[in-house]
């Protein structure tokens, strides 16, 4: 393939009928102007100057090439024009996904602030809190909570917040608050856990004297979608292990009551995932900086 910047000194060279004016017009040196000239004829095959010591002068396949290579430097310079714009007012879509709770509470309010100041970009939004494919469903970006899958894709931490064990006073009445991890194996507690193909929320990994431990909790009720543990809870039907921001509300008007608190679980961390790439599409960027932007200062 044709260099380009063989090409843009092969124009400059026969508007300028000088080679040494040439290269100060490209900032090269006379030696590279030279080379680049060189090599730009040797891969068509063809001298496109007649050169001597006192002048330079296009032949005849020259002067039938020079309005071709023109076309195709007004085609470079409009395409990287189209970019430039791309990137100072970016355009298209993205397809994003987040956790049910955050989703809905944090990324979807400020989606709709993000077209507010990009108003070009149109953005779908998946709430889940199935772990997704990334790289298979097609997403430009990933919202997590918890531990990063391993995978090849890029990660960029948001925050970090507490996660908090907690249930209804009716349920606390009816069956005890427990106080260590180990209370909600020997007292036999309905833990509501979140359910789906490849999940551990079965395994609550919370802190003990000897560190953290996991323990196989269970319970009668378990489902894909965290805010319906949340409603469980509310109506007592067991205890939740919970993102605090997802329930502070209900902590603190007294809905909800902290357990285990002497065995509190580890704190998890908010980030987002995207797809690893050299060159970044400008929209994406955008949004993952104006997202957690956003995102942390919800978290301040």
């Amino acid at each position: 393939m044709t260099n380009i910047n063989n090409i843009r000194m092969f124009a400059r060279v026969y508007e300028l009928e000088n080679m040494s004016a040439a290269a100060r017009d490209l900032r090269v040196s006379a030696a590279v102007a030279s080379s680049r000239i060189g090599e730009l004829e040797k891969q068509l095959g063809i001298r496109l100057f007649t050169r001597t010591t006192r002048s330079i002068q296009p032949t005849e396949q020259g002067r039938i090439f020079y309005p071709k290579a023109l076309k195709v430097l007004e085609a470079l310079e409009e395409a990287e024009a189209a970019v430039h714009e791309i990137t100072l007012n970016p355009r298209g879509s993205i397809f994003a996904s987040a956790p049910l709770g955050i989703g809905r509470r944090l990324i979807a309010p400020n989606v709709a602030l993000f077209r507010e100041k990009y108003p070009e970009v149109h953005t779908r939004l998946r709430l889940s809190d199935r772990a997704l494919d990334v790289t298979g469903e097609g997403l430009d970006v990933a919202f997590i909570v918890g531990n990063p899958p391993d995978s090849g894709l890029m990660m960029k931490l948001i925050a970090t917040f507490q996660r908090v064990l907690c249930a209804a006073p009716e349920y606390i009445k009816r069956k005890g608050r427990p106080v260590y991890g180990s209370d909600l194996i020997t007292q036999d507690h309905d833990c509501l856990l979140l359910r789906f193909p490849g999940s551990t929320e079965f395994r609550w990994s919370l802190h003990t004297t000897d560190g953290y431990q996991n323990f196989d909790v269970t319970g009668p009720y378990a489902c894909d979608d965290g805010d319906v543990l949340t409603q469980w809870a509310l109506d007592g039907r067991g205890i939740i292990n919970k993102p605090a921001f997802e329930v502070q509300e209900d902590l603190n008007s007294g809905a909800l009551v902290p357990v285990c608190q002497k065995s509190p679980p580890p704190d998890a961390q908010l980030a987002v995932l995207f797809p690893h790439r050299k060159n970044q599409d400008p929209k994406s960027r955008f949004f993952i900086e104006f997202m957690s932007e956003k995102l942390k200062a919800a978290f301040a």
